[in-house]
């Protein structure tokens, strides 16, 4: 069931526990996940977390399965050129796609159309096949190239949201902030949530 699957690419960029809250979230919630982390983004989860992430992808797909307790086949984890993964082609599209959290670099990628590894080509399939495509953007200040490549996808219908948690819930933890963060973007992807209160 490929084209119900969630795809998620984690990059570079500080933020490594939004990713893996919200892949936590999704497989708690049942969704299949197509998980992507660029070589840099597995960097950052080990200076961010105490994950001891392996370095091959199958093992990387046992050991986060077991963390969240993915059921069997519910998370496939691919490499940075493992061309034959379902997302490099618009047959298999996933239903969506999160870029969470997205450096500059990627975003530029992807708003340029680079497909270099499997990151980007998933992007562009999501993109050319008119799926939901959200960039969690997590970086500051920003420049004129950033913010002319957000409205770039902005205008092809890619979701923006840059990871900016709110206060009114009287957040406790940095877990309260990274929960508010990951519950909008559940909200973006129709996936029930009970992560922080509704407004009102």
């Amino acid at each position: 069931m490929s084209r119900n699957a969630i795809a998620l690419a984690m990059t570079g960029a500080s933020g490594a526990v939004y990713g893996l809250r919200l892949l936590e979230c999704l497989l708690g919630a049942g969704q299949q996940v197509y998980l992507m982390l660029s070589g840099p983004g597995q960097v950052v989860i080990g200076m961010e977390t105490d994950l001891k992430l392996p370095g091959r992808s199958a093992e990387q797909e046992e050991y986060l399965g077991a963390l969240y307790g993915a059921q069997g086949g519910q998370l496939r984890v691919f490499g940075r050129e493992q061309w034959t993964a379902p997302v490099a082609s618009g047959s298999s599209a996933p239903r969506a796609m999160v870029v969470c959290p997205c450096t500059s670099g990627t975003l530029s990628s992807i708003a340029h159309g680079g497909s270099d590894d499997l990151l980007e080509r998933a992007a562009d399939v999501v993109l050319k096949e008119g799926r939901k495509l959200i960039i969690v953007h997590r970086e500051m200040p920003l420049s004129v190239i950033h913010l002319e490549n957000m409205l770039k996808l902005a205008r092809m219908g890619v979701t923006l949201m840059p990871a900016n948690p709110g206060f009114y819930h009287r957040p406790a933890a940095i877990t309260d902030l990274v929960d508010f963060v990951v519950a909008r973007i559940l909200d973006q992807l129709d996936v029930e949530h009970t992560l922080v209160p509704r407004w009102g």
